[in-house]
């Protein structure tokens, strides 16, 4: 049975950044970046967002940025919604790295956190929106930590599922009555 037909929902609408110059927190959108945070504006106006929930990151921040200016919506940065640190260390391929931290959820790199750490983090971020009295609220963040968000509730979602999505990239998380564990997924990105 679709949770759509029911009462008392809430809408996350996770969002994965645009395309960026590169992984540092203060990478900025390339100009396809830039041009994509626009398209994604007019993706989002009719999902009647009513906040907005970022993760500090410059990528992310100028992601949403259209929107907030075009809903009038300030942009509340929550750390906890920063991408995943895999390593410290200067890696030329991290591909291995990741395909088997999404295996072992308690694998840490150096200077990293786990993916169950990250997960974690993210999930308590999550929950804090449940309780928010907004009922469409949008969530920005990183394709690894939207990776793991997804997969706490797939298991199924793997590195596969994070090789899979766009820059941006939405999904609605629809949960009823603000209940983390009844959730309905769906990729709405076009």
């Amino acid at each position: 049975m679709s949770l759509m037909s029911k009462d008392n929902l809430k809408n996350i609408y996770l969002i994965r950044h645009c395309k960026a110059e590169g992984q540092p927190a203060e990478a900025k959108l390339t100009d396809l970046g830039v041009s994509q945070a626009k398209d994604l504006m007019e993706f989002l106006k009719p999902y009647d967002i009513q906040y907005i929930a970022s993760s500090p990151y410059v990528r992310a921040v100028d992601t949403i940025t259209p929107l907030s200016k075009e809903l009038n919506l300030s942009i509340n940065i929550d750390e906890r919604l920063k991408e995943k640190v895999l390593t410290s260390k200067d890696v030329e391929d991290f591909t291995p790295l990741l395909r088997a931290a999404f295996k072992d959820m308690d694998l840490k790199y150096e200077g990293g956190e786990s993916s169950r750490e990250a997960t974690s983090r993210a999930i308590e971020a999550l929950k804090d929106l449940l309780k928010r009295e907004e009922s469409n609220i949008a969530m920005v963040t990183h394709g690894e930590l939207f990776s793991l968000i997804v997969k706490h509730f797939d298991n199924s979602f793997g590195y596969e599922g994070w090789q899979s999505l766009t820059n941006p990239d939405v999904y609605v998380l629809t949960f009823k009555d603000n209940e983390i564990n009844e959730v309905e997924i769906n990729r709405i990105w076009k």
